[in-house]
């Protein structure tokens, strides 16, 4: 458990960057590490509405002492992934939460292992909800941190370690949640099935595998990542962007050969200086920029917070994505080109065989993502057509994704976000976004299963870190974030 030692730790709906620093150690047992939110959950128990405290101290407490066990077990790809041991932690904590043993299976695969557990419903004719997240993290070595990034530490307000936000602590926030709703007698009509895969920041494979056992879910809530935006300045949440859609992971390996020769003899044709030009070629080729439901709802509802050029760009390229002027600035700033449509970027490029050699063959890869309604195929055609080169080949070697449309902007899904965030941070903008990156949702909805990135968690821009170095998360966004939790299962499976 975590002791605070200094500063005040109190846990409030109110993120304040002017309250002094909280720092913690992790020595003593019962350790108080917040008080109550005072925050009621109004949820359906028989029938009968009814209000109970759920995001209170004790399941901060528990939340963050499950997330500095998993942090502390090195869940990364290759010898001595302790994926599976995540897995077990992840198991014995709901089991002592309430869950039957015999309702949560780990199953081991290639090296890592997956968990499914299930809350049965009292009505079996209506589909699971499925709450989706993941136990592996990306690599990270403790000579480039701070500290080391498999030993969960808070300083000064933050829980820091691999996974404290992508997403070992979200996972120990939903396990929390539904505990606590079992604990207070909470009893749903739709099964609820919890899920964590295995291999997310790599193959993808155990994220398929799920997907393929729960076709017939309702819908997903993806608990990965952070959603909840906090003001840089204010300290206080500014907004929360539930995502319902991501843009198609893709990488095309071009390749251009040659005779080669003697590199005392050069020829008008080199491999190297072929790809070269084809790579500035593809460069300067601009995808068609585009929108849909989700990405308008973005710039409609974000643009408000960015400067005032950038704002202004948002909505003009909302209301109209042909506007030239908007798309120059959106395409100038590297957090805003990929909202409006595909990109391509060379990652990887390899040549020549020998020092006092032509080149005789050279390889690129070109990695790509694409907006929800492209298939890989057209975009293999259209980076072909903008090197316009003959001579180079160009193949598609994507592995681990698939090509998904955008889920539906469901009423009911959209009302139990706005519920469940407005609960804790009533005057917080809510709005729908498209995501950048890929994650486990895209093999739920190419069975047809909505997805929805709903992470509870609110951090500042600036102290996202995932996937890079000192990751870390503010302790002040756990309580709330069990309350959102719990709102989002109880309004969707009631």
């Amino acid at each position: 458990m975590f002791l605070p030692e200094s500063g005040d730790c109190s846990i409030s709906p109110k993120i304040d960057a002017a309250s002094p620093p909280c720092v913690f150690r992790s020595e003593r047992k019962h350790a108080f590490l917040g008080s109550a939110l005072g925050v009621a959950l109004a949820f359906g128990v028989a029938g009968q509405a009814w209000s109970a405290p759920v995001g209170d101290h004790h399941a901060v407490e528990a939340s963050l002492a499950l997330a500095e066990k998993a942090i502390a077990l090195r869940s990364v790809a290759g010898p001595g992934n302790q994926t599976p041991q995540v897995a077990q932690l992840f198991r014995d904590a709901l089991i002592a939460g309430g869950f039957a043993a015999s309702d949560i299976v780990i199953t081991p695969a290639e090296g890592t292992a997956y968990l499914i557990a299930r809350w049965p419903g009292s009505d079996p004719s209506l589909k699971p909800l499925v709450i989706s997240g993941h136990m592996d993290v990306v690599e990270a070595k403790p000579e480039d941190w701070t500290h080391d990034p498999f030993k969960a530490k808070i300083e000064k307000g933050f829980l820091l370690g691999r996974g404290a936000t992508d997403m070992k602590l979200d996972d120990a926030i939903a396990i929390e949640a539904l505990i606590q709703l079992k604990r207070a007698g909470y009893k749903p009509r739709r099964a609820i099935i919890i899920e964590f895969s295995g291999d997310e920041e790599t193959t993808m494979a155990t994220g398929a595998i799920i997907a393929d056992k729960l076709s017939g879910a309702e819908m997903v809530l993806n608990v990965d990542g952070a959603n909840g935006v906090i003001d840089e300045k204010t300290g206080k949440p500014d907004y929360f962007a539930w995502e319902g859609g991501e843009k198609t992971y893709a990488d095309y390996q071009l390749v251009v050969t040659n005779p080669g020769g003697h590199s005392s003899e050069p020829r008008p044709l080199n491999a190297i200086d072929e790809m070269a030009e084809d790579l500035l070629r593809i460069q300067h080729y601009r995808f068609r920029p585009e929108l849909n439901e989700l990405s308008r709802g973005y710039f409609l509802g974000a643009a408000q917070w960015e400067s005032a050029s950038i704002g202004a760009a948002m909505r003009a390229f909302a209301v109209e994505p042909t506007n030239e002027d908007a798309i120059e600035i959106l395409s100038a700033d590297p957090s805003f080109v990929g909202r409006i449509g595909t990109t391509c970027v060379v990652t990887e490029i390899n040549g020549g065989h020998a020092l006092n050699a032509l080149p005789q063959r050279v390889t690129a890869n070109v990695n790509c993502r694409i907006f929800p309604g492209h298939p890989r195929a057209d975009i293999l055609n259209e980076l072909r057509q903008a090197a316009a080169d003959p001579g180079m080949t160009i193949t598609d070697v994507t592995a681990g994704s698939v090509e998904t449309p955008a889920s539906p902007m469901r009423a009911d899904v959209v009302r139990a976000i706005e519920h469940a965030v407005h609960g804790v941070y009533p005057n917080v903008a809510v709005f729908p976004a498209l995501g950048s990156g890929a994650s486990d949702s895209m093999w739920f909805r190419s069975h047809g299963v909505p997805s929805y990135a709903v992470s509870p968690l609110f951090i500042r821009n600036s102290d996202s870190f995932m996937h890079g170095l000192n990751e870390r998360t503010p302790v002040a966004s756990v309580g709330p974030a069990i309350d959102i939790v719990a709102t989002l299962v109880t309004d969707l499976s009631r």
